[in-house]
């Protein structure tokens, strides 16, 4: 075989996708068509305005949600920005002259995981750091790679305001047991009393969407943060907030023309909407045959390195009592010199990377 004629194989898909080819049919149709400002009453103006319409009734469809519960975002780490700081702010709201027994300010408690994101890790760090929040790093189990039910309850404060924990991890590809998370804090026994800030629930979806079928209401969350880059759509997010302003808080980051009901100003970025919502439309139609391949070309890979490297190996996202999302293979080569980093460095046609993108630069 001509090596040297081989075109390089992607293989990070957890960082970003390419564009559907229909997903780029309809930004550009959208660019070209619906130009108008979606706020403007007039023709131009309606058009633009129907096609976002119809993006965010795709995003909802894809959810089990209406479309009334999807707010756009330019991406996954403003909407989880956006969780936090509402959190932070419904406290206060909620609970303003709240003190604790020595009669220091009562500041909000947030539950998250040491799986997370930087947009949600980094911000929570930030807050803590400046005082204003208090947190709780549920650490994964050694022995199921996720976050257990028991360890999140028990790190539930009088105080706590949140509970937000991504849906699958970006590395290992191990899914966390968000549903039996949501549901445990939602019955979990609250001292009745005395009034205690309501737990809001958020799961950081990214890599969950377009992989397996993700159901906000089997999931029970609050809110739920939506990256197109992750399943073949633009740069551009969603937070689905189950009604917001009404049944859950939502408070917006800035102010400007009232956009998206005011929760997050700026006039709309129609073409990219359009693509997101195609790709959801695309999820909606195709998510168990996209689930099915995913799964075979992952365990085929996971075949052949088993067979060539034999007890050499180890896939460090396989728990016997865990599931993982059907694209992630997360492994090892035991041996003298075989770290990931060196071992990437000497292949010549995969695009690839030892850890995850957004921490590279760190």
């Amino acid at each position: 075989m001509d090596m040297a004629n081989i075109k390089s194989v992607y293989l990070d898909y957890n960082a970003t996708t390419p564009l559907e080819d229909e997903v780029l049919s309809a930004i550009h149709s959208a660019l070209r068509d619906a130009w108008g400002n979606p706020s403007s009453s007039h023709e131009a103006g309606k058009k633009a305005k129907a096609v976002i319409d119809q993006a965010r009734s795709s995003i909802a469809e894809m959810l089990n949600a209406v479309s009334e519960d999807i707010i756009f975002t330019s991406g996954g780490t403003e909407a989880n920005n956006l969780v936090i700081h509402t959190a932070m702010k419904h406290f206060h709201d909620t609970f303003p002259n709240s003190t604790e027994t020595k009669g220091s300010p009562l500041l909000p408690h947030i539950i998250t995981s040491n799986l997370e994101h930087d947009s949600v890790k980094l911000v929570i760090d930030h807050f803590v750091n400046e005082g204003k929040i208090e947190a709780s790093f549920v650490p994964a189990s050694k022995l199921t790679g996720h976050v257990e039910v028991d360890d999140v309850i028990a790190a539930i404060r009088p105080n706590t305001c949140l509970v937000t924990i991504m849906m699958a991890n970006n590395e290992t590809g191990v899914i966390q047991p968000i549903t039996d998370i949501m549901k445990a804090v939602r019955s979990k026994h609250r001292d009745p009393k005395h009034e205690l800030p309501r737990i809001l629930l958020h799961t950081d979806a990214a890599q969950a969407i377009g992989k397996i079928q993700v159901d906000s209401q089997e999931l029970g969350v609050d809110y739920l943060t939506v990256v197109g880059h992750k399943f073949y759509a633009p740069r551009i997010g969603a937070l689905f907030v189950k009604g917001p302003g009404k049944a859950t808080p939502l408070s917006p980051m800035f102010y400007g023309g009232g956009q998206e009901r005011n929760f997050r100003p700026g006039t709309e970025n129609t073409g990219m909407i359009a693509g997101l919502g195609k790709a959801a439309e695309l999820v909606v139609k195709n998510i168990d045959k996209y689930e099915k391949n995913m799964r075979e070309v992952r365990d085929y890979l996971e075949d052949r390195l088993t067979k060539e490297f034999e007890d050499r190996v180890h896939f460090n996202g396989r728990f016997e009592n865990s599931q993982r999302i059907p694209n992630t293979c997360n492994v090892s080569i035991r041996g003298e010199g075989l770290q990931g980093n060196k071992i990437l460095k000497c292949t010549k046609h995969i695009q690839e990377i030892g850890r995850a993108s957004c921490r590279e630069r760190v």
